[in-house]
């Protein structure tokens, strides 16, 4: 995926993690019974999760299982009738959508309380979750608001500005950005701005608060807002500003290593992958808005499906594992940006970081989850995007021409939209 690895998750077996209930000062003759809860690596703080084991071990026995295949399918079997699901479960960001019109198949959680919680999270994410009758689905766990990851030292050898502030100013826009690029390009001719133009394309569609399918389930992905993002990467592609390497490519952890690739979009999360992947260049990247601030990608949701017995429990659980000091502690302990803007004054997510200089970026990925707007997410827009994401590939990677790569994505873009009901 284009937009990081920590999405692509191969194919694993369940596997819980120990949840002994622990001895309290109470009695445990008053416990509900097993709390079963499900999510994926990454998915949420374990120290947090262990500390929940132990907080509510009079009241129940907590047991936490991880899945590192396809979380979405075997919810959905769980889910289905006859089923078993868990007490608790995640549901992934881009997931979320698909799971809406099934609402039915989860609690309401308005009936818990969760209004008096809302104002604690984001609007635009808290939405993301809200089913067209108003039933609140989940309550987010995390989001991805994006910025523009940077190489500072090679934006220095091109004669460039290389302060956060400053190279916003020059970056402010995605034609100001690819201008830029072009500066750069010419001075450093064997650099390349990006990787691919594939995040790229997503930002910006999702900047303009549209996808390709509106509330009203019609097709729009031949809409303004679309092709004015495919334009911008199409001129990237087309002035030479882009390496040809997809993010889980092999090449791409050497390429930001070594400074053949001077700038990486993402989400806050991404940060770890350009940690993993490039250690060595620690102290060398920087983060600024740039033309990327105020999208969203990722970013997930607990939430307690209707056949769960003891509901209110469950609830008092997600409560607490998601409060704002403990999504502050998430973001320390896993990167899980919080959902909460209570957690962003937190003095550890203040910390300086020292892989980015010192720099302390909670301020560039803060500003931009303020200004991400909602955007309406169908359930078939994942795979929608997908199309253009592959002519994108196309043109990019294998010389397709412009013209007939976007006349072809719009054509089999409406073919898939038609197959997934929409109008």
């Amino acid at each position: 995926m284009p937009i990081g690895r920590r999405a692509l998750l191969t194919a694993g077996l369940w596997a819980p993690v120990a949840a002994a209930a622990g001895c309290g000062s109470k009695s445990n003759a008053g416990k509900s019974g097993d709390t079963s809860f499900w999510c994926w690596p990454g998915g949420l703080s374990t120290k947090v999760v262990a500390d929940a084991k132990q907080k509510f071990r009079n009241d129940t026995t907590l047991i936490y299982s991880e899945y590192s295949g396809n979380f979405r399918n075997k919810l959905t079997s769980a889910l289905a009738d006859g089923a078993k699901p868990p007490s608790i479960t995640g549901i992934k960001g881009e997931d979320i959508a698909s799971f809406l019109p099934r609402a039915d198949r989860f609690t309401d959680l308005t009936t818990l309380g969760a209004a008096r919680l809302a104002p604690d999270y984001l609007p635009s994410k808290w939405q993301e979750a809200t089913a067209v009758d108003g039933r609140q689905v989940g309550i987010p766990i995390d989001i991805g608001p994006t910025a523009m990851f940077y190489r500072r030292d090679v934006f220095e050898r091109a004669g460039l500005p290389t302060d956060p502030s400053d190279v916003d100013a020059e970056t402010s826009t995605w034609p100001r950005f690819l201008a830029f690029g072009s500066r750069l390009r010419a001075k450093l001719p064997g650099t390349f701005l990006m990787a691919n133009t594939l995040t790229m394309f997503d930002i910006a569609v999702a900047q303009s608060g549209k996808r390709f399918v509106d509330q009203f389930n019609h097709f729009v992905g031949d809409g303004e807002h679309v092709k004015t993002a495919w334009d911008a990467a199409v001129r990237a592609s087309t002035d030479g500003l882009c390496a040809q390497i997809d993010n889980d490519d092999k090449r791409w952890g050497p390429a930001l290593a070594d400074g053949a690739i001077a700038v990486s979009f993402g989400a806050a999360w991404h940060a770890q992958d350009i940690e993993e992947d490039a250690p060595s260049a620690t102290g060398k990247w920087r983060v600024a808005a740039g033309p990327a601030g105020g999208a969203n990608i990722g970013g997930s949701f607990l939430a307690i499906p209707a056949s769960t017995s003891d509901q209110a429990t469950a609830f008092e659980i997600i409560e607490w594992l998601l409060s704002p000091e403990n999504e502050a502690r998430a973001y320390t302990e896993a990167r899980l940006f919080p959902s909460t803007p209570a957690a962003y004054s937190t003095p550890a997510l203040r910390e300086p970081d020292p892989y980015f200089g010192g720099q302390q970026t909670i301020d560039i990925f803060s500003a931009s989850a303020r200004k991400t707007r909602r955007a309406y997410e169908a359930p078939a827009d994942g795979v929608i995007k997908d199309v253009y994401l592959d002519e994108l590939r196309n043109l990019e990677y294998h010389g397709k021409a412009p013209e007939q790569a976007w006349s072809d994505a719009v054509k089999r873009a409406r073919r898939v939209a038609a197959e997934n009901g929409v109008n």
